[in-house]
């Protein structure tokens, strides 16, 4: 969740694998409409810079600052 702390705001991004689509899908409950995805995890990241931002500019939020907050999920099975 987001934490009002002045006019710097923390946001949660989810990051998780799509082993069906071989992609990284970035995701937030705190960042109204922000659905992307990459086959890049870095690049993936960067993107997620430069979207949130305007998304929060699009939602009203008058944010000077925000801290983002990356959480990374990948499941893999190996053989043994």
């Amino acid at each position: 969740k987001y934490i009002e702390k002045g006019i710097k705001m923390e946001y949660t991004i989810n990051l998780i694998w799509d082993k069906e689509a071989g992609v990284w899908v970035a995701t937030s409950e705190d960042v109204a409409g922000l659905v992307l995805e990459s086959g890049s995890l870095d690049a993936l990241i960067e993107r997620v810079k430069v979207a949130v931002p305007e998304l929060l500019e699009l939602n009203q939020k008058n944010i000077h600052k925000a801290n983002i907050y990356f959480k990374s999920e990948r499941y893999e099975e190996v053989l043994v």
